[in-house]
C-alpha cells in the first residue's frame, strides 16, 4: 500500500468518526476528529474553530433545531498526498422521522498534524 493509499484510508476514517461523533452529540470525540485551529466555511462566514468551540447547545439550535443525524453521500478524493487529503463530500441530514432536511455539498481537507489526523479546513453549503 502507498503512503496516498494509507492518507486516503486515514482521512476516510477521520470523516467516519466525524459522522459517528456527531451523530452521537458526543462533543469529546467530535473534537477528536479535528486538527485545530480549524477553518469552517459556511452560510459566506469563516469561523476559525479551537479545542473547546463545539458544545453540546450546537445540537439543539440554529439549523439543527430540527436535525436527528447526518450521513454521508458521497466522499469523493480530489487530491491526496502523505499528510494531506482534499475530500468532495455530500451529506445528508434528517428529522427524527428520517424526512430530509437537506443535502449539502462540501469539500473537506483533513491533515496529519504530529501523527494526528483530523479535519484541518472545510467549506460547505450548510447553513
Amino acid at each position: 500500500m502507498t503512503e496516498r493509499d494509507l492518507a486516503i484510508d486515514a482521512a476516510m476514517a477521520v470523516l467516519d468518526a466525524f459522522m459517528a461523533a456527531f451523530n452521537a452529540r458526543d462533543v469529546a470525540a467530535f473534537d477528536a476528529t479535528f486538527n485545530f485551529p480549524s477553518v469552517r466555511l459556511a452560510s459566506n462566514t469563516l469561523r476559525i474553530l479551537q479545542a473547546g468551540d463545539h458544545t453540546p447547545d450546537m445540537f439543539v439550535s440554529g439549523a439543527l433545531k430540527d436535525w436527528d443525524h447526518s450521513a454521508w453521500e458521497r466522499r469523493e478524493v480530489i487530491h491526496a498526498g502523505a499528510d494531506k487529503v482534499h475530500i468532495d463530500t455530500r451529506f445528508t441530514r434528517y428529522r427524527a422521522d428520517g424526512s430530509v432536511i437537506g443535502g449539502f455539498d462540501s469539500v473537506y481537507v483533513v491533515t496529519c498534524e504530529d501523527g494526528h489526523w483530523g479535519v484541518k479546513a472545510r467549506s460547505s453549503f450548510a447553513p
